[in-house]
């Protein structure tokens, strides 16, 4: 009787590729002719990256790409094809690292909107248009949109200070502030800034370029000395902030995990009316000297949870640099984790 039950039961069951066969399902749409190749990309470049990074298989003819496997994963692909193309429409142009992002953003869990995402456009110069390009990024944007202070954190590459200079520019230019400062701790500089050759902000420029550099891809260069000597721009180490009250004024803080708990105090009590604070840096690379304590990493435990302050917490998923700076990000944090549990 036991023997006729388990056969009974076996045999209600079929064999588990015969089920893995029901589960497949074929779906086609057509794409839009003046759009197919945006979507596809030049010589199917993009379609060879959606069936790399899907878990169904894609395949075009003409205007038509037939989608097969597993339901969920083939509704995915859908998704993600629907969403290419209204950037397509939008007049975007559609690159294979684009279409890794839109993959990331439409999960099979929560499918979230890609043209919502990578078409919330920040500023635009000279054609060149700067937007989140990350779930991550659109997020951490948002959250500067509407909170007075934000702590950007996250791995190098992930967009953090570069985002938020944009978001610095693009107020400047609604006239919701009357100037940026963006300031950054000299932290490498230390007790060798004496023996470097050269004034003091020459000493101290090497230290603030990176700030330059995203200032430059967002506003004309020969603009930005004029604004410099008229006082709307203002970029300089964070030892010239003390004493100071910042009204009307979009302030960022960079690389700050290389500040003390009593200089990121100072930093954050500058606050005036009118303004706001964006905060940045990563708290996997601290080079404070003889073991100091990170201002960076203790504002975490003390402000979690204080009204108008929000901490975006950007990862390896969210840089936008090399595809191998995500890997090797991740590789790093794999090995602190092996580390710690010794």
């Amino acid at each position: 009787m036991k023997a006729g039950a388990e056969h009974n039961v076996a045999a209600s069951k079929p064999p588990k590729e015969t089920r893995r066969r029901a589960e497949a399902i074929t779906r086609s749409v057509d794409l839009d002719q003046e759009h197919v190749q945006t979507v596809l990309g030049i010589n199917d470049e993009n379609l060879r990256v959606l069936n790399n990074q899907l878990g169904a298989h894609l395949f075009a003819r003409g205007t038509a790409v037939r989608v097969s496997g597993p339901a969920h994963e083939v509704s995915r692909a859908l998704k993600v094809l629907e969403e290419l193309q209204a950037i397509a429409r939008r007049g975007q142009v559609i690159t294979p690292d684009g279409v890794k992002h839109a993959v990331g953003i439409v999960t099979v869990e929560a499918p979230q909107s890609v043209r919502e995402v990578l078409g919330s456009d920040i500023i635009a110069r000279r054609g060149k248009v700067i937007r989140p390009k990350t779930l991550g990024q659109k997020e951490y944007v948002d959250a500067i949109d509407t909170n007075t202070i934000v702590f950007g954190l996250g791995p190098a590459g992930s967009g953090k200070t570069y985002l938020a200079v944009a978001k610095a520019v693009q107020a400047l230019q609604s006239k919701q502030v009357q100037r940026i400062i963006l300031t950054r701790p000299a932290v490498e500089a230390g007790e060798k800034l004496g023996f470097l050759p050269g004034t003091l902000n020459e000493k101290i420029d090497p230290y603030l370029r990176p700030l330059y550099d995203s200032l430059r891809d967002m506003l004309d260069p020969e603009m930005i000395p004029k604004l410099m000597e008229a006082g709307v721009i203002e970029v300089a180490p964070l030892a010239y902030m003390r004493g100071r009250t910042l009204n009307d004024a979009f302030v960022i803080l960079d690389e700050a995990q290389n500040t003390t708990p009593a200089q990121m105090k100072m930093f954050l009590t500058r606050l005036g009316f009118g303004s706001k604070m964006v905060v940045t840096g990563d708290i996997t690379q601290v080079d404070l000297p003889g073991g100091q304590k990170s201002g960076l990493r203790l504002v975490r435990h003390i402000l979690r949870g204080v009204e108008d302050c929000h901490f975006s917490e950007l990862t390896s998923g969210d840089v936008v640099r090399h595809q191998l700076v995500g890997r090797i990000v991740d590789a790093y944090e794999h090995y602190e984790e092996r580390e710690e549990n010794r």
